[in-house]
């Protein structure tokens, strides 16, 4: 058994307000499958970069493994160059042989790896890359996201792959892929970090009973709490009303009493002021009790939606449609038939490259005539007159400058913004730094808050959860259940289509 020590690791970015790790420590078995996971921005592939020496850092990681790192590097110059060439700058020594056993595992066809990067696909990359990274020896290999931008196909194959093999970091916000790989999860909470066995699944519904544990454990704290003040308040106002009857006295109303009986109440009150004491002492003991106890709760906030009610009940029809762009004879969709009708949700399902985004382009395109975009279309395809689409598009790289300008920009409430951007628990700090320096998750986040934040008749989302974490993914659903709206949705997450789908339209 070979073991990755982490011990006492502090680490923050040169001129950052905040620290990413606080004298962190745990360790795993470098044979585990370890799902990682953690809310946007907690630092999941920082930690990775720590551990393939990208950073200086305090404290000590150790471990006789290897670590190599996924995905590559590909940069504008090697898209002419094959995997097969860049395989020896992406694990020196690695032998040829078995990257053809690897990819043959992944069920595609070698002769990928001797083609230009350029004329591969998304998912014949990243499999190609899986390919390359599983061919070496005495390593413990890092994972990040392997499944964003694939398809249920790709998904699966991967999931299959992974399931086959050992000795790996996973980071992950796709549910079933955890649940699927994972037998220890490694979780970064608000306040700490915890390595548990099982897979996400198992994690979450023994995080749940913790959570609902810890929030009780509170609540009979607090009740404690306030007993003993309201207690400890009783008998401070009669010890000093006492203390005040000590020196001086009317012999007409109190004629029972006499100098003598100055100590006695100086004794009463002495005592009564000893229970004070012990009333603060328990009441501290209380407050030490419960403090730390919620500091790793998971608060899935409600998020609100503001969504506009059509006088059309049928806001897209579409009927024996076909697309193709102006520039090529190939038919990108034919023969589409669907209505979208107010309050459904349709998922559009297919694989990489089958028309998805080009059907949304075409739905943008019937509400906002834009002839730059080419498209060639047969058939029939109405919107409702005057529908309000708010869109989400998949590229993150417009996003720059600070979030005030770009709330300004798109017309939004800036204290809404905010307060949104919290509840999906992005941190002050943030609010600080233009948008360049989000991590793509953060990006993400703002993209939504923003479309959340617009007054809409339809919600159009492509590939909107991206490297967003779980708990997020957990309110958005949500937060779709509640309120119902109309959308159309390409999302490859399987658990967030089982969950709000009324509809499904296979292309």
């Amino acid at each position: 058994m070979s073991l990755l020590q982490v011990s006492e690791l502090s680490f923050c970015y040169e001129g950052s307000f905040d620290n990413i790790f606080e004298e962190m420590s745990f360790s795993v078995d470098t044979d585990w499958k370890l799902g990682f996971i953690g809310r946007n921005g907690k630092g999941k592939t920082t930690f990775l970069n720590l551990l393939l020496g990208k950073y200086d850092y305090q404290g000590s990681i150790t471990t006789d493994k290897v670590f190599d790192y996924f995905p590559y590097q590909i940069d504008k110059k090697d898209l002419e160059l094959t995997v097969d060439e860049l395989a020896e700058r992406w694990k020196p020594g690695v032998e040829s042989w078995r990257i053809v056993c690897e990819i043959n595992s992944l069920g595609v066809d070698p002769e990928i790896l001797y083609r230009p990067i350029k004329t591969l696909s998304h998912g014949e990359r990243t499999k190609a890359m899986l390919a390359v990274l599983f061919s070496g020896d005495n390593e413990f290999l890092l994972i990040d996201e392997p499944t964003n931008h694939l398809d249920k196909g790709g998904r699966e194959v991967i999931k299959n792959y992974l399931n086959s093999k050992k000795g790996f970091i996973l980071v992950s916000h796709d549910r079933d892929l955890l649940d699927a790989v994972a037998d220890h999860m490694l979780v970064m909470n608000r306040e700490s970090i915890e390595v548990v066995n099982g897979n996400f699944s198992s994690w979450w519904e023994n995080k749940q009973k913790a959570d609902a544990f810890a929030i009780a454990e509170n609540e009979k704290h607090m009740k404690e709490i306030g007993k003993l003040k309201v207690a400890a308040d009783r008998a401070g106002r009669w010890a000093e009303k006492s203390e005040n009857t000590k020196i001086g006295f009317d012999p007409v109303k109190e004629h029972d009493r006499s100098i003598s009986t100055r100590a006695y109440i100086g004794a009463k009150t002495k005592k009564m002021q000893s229970r004070v004491k012990n009333f603060e002492k328990r009441i501290d003991r209380e407050i030490e009790e419960k403090e730390g106890l919620l500091n790793d709760i998971e608060k899935v906030d409600d998020l609100k939606l503001m969504p506009l009610t059509h006088h059309k009940k049928c806001l897209v029809e579409c009927r024996d449609f076909s697309l193709r762009y102006s520039d090529s004879s190939n038919t990108i969709l034919s023969d589409i038939t669907f209505q979208l009708m107010q309050g459904d949700i349709l998922f559009l399902n297919g694989e990489n490259g089958c028309g998805k985004s080009s059907l949304i382009k075409a739905i943008l395109n019937s509400v906002h005539a834009d002839d730059s975009l080419n498209i060639v279309t047969e058939g029939r395809l109405e919107t409702a007159s005057g529908l309000v689409i708010s869109y989400i598009n998949q590229n993150t790289s417009h996003l720059a400058g600070s979030l005030k300008d770009y709330a300004k920009k798109e017309g939004l409430d800036y204290s809404l913004f905010l307060t949104l951007l919290r509840k999906l628990d992005m941190s002050r700090i943030q609010f600080e730094k233009n948008m360049e320096e989000y991590s793509e998750g953060q990006k993400k986040k703002v993209l939504i808050a923003a479309s959340l934040l617009t007054q809409a008749h339809l919600y159009i989302w492509d590939e909107p959860l991206n490297y967003i974490d779980v708990f997020s993914r957990m309110q958005i659903e949500k937060l779709i259940e509640t309120y119902k709206t109309t959308m159309i949705v390409v999302e490859h997450d399987v658990r967030f289509r089982e969950k709000l789908a009324t509809k499904v339209l296979d292309l």
